[in-house]
């Protein structure tokens, strides 16, 4: 799998920046990856050195519309901690 097919978008939460000041940025990856290959993409594309790989599934959500009732998309949520040092300038533009 190429490195732009795994991560397929940051997380930017309250909660996700306030991780920021740990050196832990969160994205939400392909579903099939694995973490060397989240490891690999992140330090392909960002140019950084990742020490660790947390990854979860978030299962999706019930949603209502009047009497129609729904789930949302199933996906997978990585939390990836960079070495001391290292930074993602993507995240400090927002």
């Amino acid at each position: 799998m190429l490195p732009h097919q795994v991560i397929i978008r940051p997380l930017i939460t309250e909660k996700n920046t306030n991780l920021m000041m740990y050196n832990k940025y969160s994205f939400e990856v392909d579903r099939n990856a694995t973490k060397p290959q989240i490891k690999h993409a992140i330090e392909t594309i960002f140019k950084v050195n990742v020490t660790k790989v947390h990854t979860m599934n978030m299962r999706g959500k019930m949603r209502r519309r009047g009497k129609n009732v729904g789930y949302t998309s199933s996906w997978k949520k990585a939390i990836v901690t960079l070495i001391e040092g290292d930074r993602i300038d993507l995240f400090e533009s927002m």
